[in-house]
């Protein structure tokens, strides 16, 4: 099924075997989406400032602690280490229901698994990126993305309301168990894509000693910031997704507490329209193929930024109800167009030899960013109410297509641009 999907095209059993770990591995995230919250709440009763701290530290912290694995993870076969971190996030998931089966389950475990989660999976991304662009011909990286991100919102419109129902029949702690296992399969999964895997060589310093020096740490943001095309496009990532992050928790107080709305039509809002992303990818390639990559990415990454200001005017009701699954499906289309394109991008554009380290650094900053952009945003909504916070954002985003790159840069053999960090010692 797997192979099929998509534009039709195969991609071959290798590429077919990674595909299904992903998407085992995505539906268990969306299954147990909101377990981590409810287990605060329903076992542990957590207050509002426990729950906001266990999102934002699981982010922040964990993102700190996968800085060092960029380069760890490079000179290391990709395969090995993806395995690994499934049993890792494995085996930090399966501590939560073990520990509440014992009445054992604390705050401080629920914190802890957070941080190691969120750092597996920074990890266990570059590993698969890396992966991914030693594995499929460059002509066909876009198909393999937009099939991942097809699979992705898949995955958000079925996950959240299967969640819902585990939720209710049997708990939280059973939908953690289910996520473990997920990442149990994927690990099977990848483990059975076979094959040989060079085991890349590590670099030589000026004194000839090969190994890691503390300014390699650095050596993915250098990179990007170092490139004229991933530098914009990593700028406007930032700002784009961590202002459209930071207004949904203002939204959901907006929605479930000023206008009154039910819990199921806040999830039915958010749910329908992850459609949108399913057609969105679907659609990337031949829009590419008729129109020009860089030009469709122009287009769609200016297209994302238009939506969310329309949240602020959201009233009671129908029509309220009505007005966000528009905006939100007019947001996820665009994105799904978008973001396979700029995977695809970041991709091409990196060498071989650093896009674990490449693909690190952006994940850490869009973490970091987007959990600093929440708690500010959190406190300008405490000030002026969240309508008028949203409004801000909204109005924000709508700068953002001036950071996207005007230009189209292709990769040249000698482009200092193409490995600006080619001569350092």
């Amino acid at each position: 099924m797997w192979l099929r999907m998509g534009e039709g095209r195969s991609l071959g059993r290798r590429f077919g075997w990674l595909w299904t770990a992903f998407a085992i591995s995505t539906f268990g995230t969306w299954l147990a989406f909101d377990a981590f919250p409810l287990i605060a709440i329903l076992v542990l009763d957590a207050g509002t400032t426990q729950v906001s701290l266990l999102a934002a530290a699981g982010l922040a912290v964990g993102a700190v602690v996968a800085v060092p694995l960029g380069p760890w993870v490079e000179f290391r076969r990709k395969r090995p280490v993806m395995v690994t971190m499934d049993l890792i996030r494995c085996a930090a998931l399966l501590s939560v229901p073990l520990a509440y089966a014992f009445d054992l389950l604390s705050f401080a475990q629920l914190l802890v698994v957070s941080v190691t989660v969120v750092a597996a999976d920074i990890t266990f991304n570059a590993a698969s990126g890396a992966f991914l662009k030693s594995l499929v011909p460059q002509q066909d990286l876009l198909v393999a993305n937009s099939r991942f991100e097809s699979t992705m919102w898949t995955a958000s419109v079925l996950g959240p309301p299967l969640g819902g129902a585990a939720l209710g029949l049997f708990g939280p702690v059973l939908t953690v168990t289910a996520d473990a296992l997920s990442y149990l399969l994927s690990a099977a999964g990848i483990r059975a894509i076979g094959g040989k895997e060079a085991h890349p060589e590590r670099p030589e310093r000026a004194s000839g000693a090969p190994g890691l020096r503390a300014a390699d740490l650095l050596d993915g943001w250098r990179y990007i910031l170092g490139h004229p095309l991933l530098r914009p496009l990593f700028l406007n990532s930032l700002l784009v997704n961590s202002l459209i992050m930071a207004i949904h928790p203002l939204l959901a107080v907006l929605m479930l507490g000023d206008l009154g709305f039910a819990a199921w039509q806040y999830g039915l809002a958010f749910a329908v329209p992850c459609l949108g992303g399913l057609i969105g990818s679907r659609l990337a390639r031949p829009l590419a193929a008729r129109f020009g990559r860089h030009r469709v990415l122009l287009v769609a990454g200016a297209l994302r930024a238009c939506w969310s200001l329309g949240l602020a005017f959201v009233g009671p009701g129908v029509a309220g109800l009505v007005l966000v699954m528009g905006i939100e499906f007019g947001l996820i289309i665009s994105a799904g167009v978008f973001n396979p394109m700029l995977a695809t991008q970041r991709l091409e554009q990196t060498p071989k030899d650093r896009v674990a380290r490449t693909l690190t650094a952006w994940s850490v900053t869009g973490k970091l960013t987007t959990a600093a952009m929440t708690a500010l945003w959190g406190l300008l909504a405490a000030l002026t109410g969240p309508r008028t916070a949203i409004a801000v954002a909204g109005a924000l985003l709508l700068a953002s297509p001036l950071l996207l790159p005007r230009k189209e840069h292709t990769p040249r053999t000698g482009d200092r641009y193409t490995d600006p960090l080619a001569k350092a010692p």
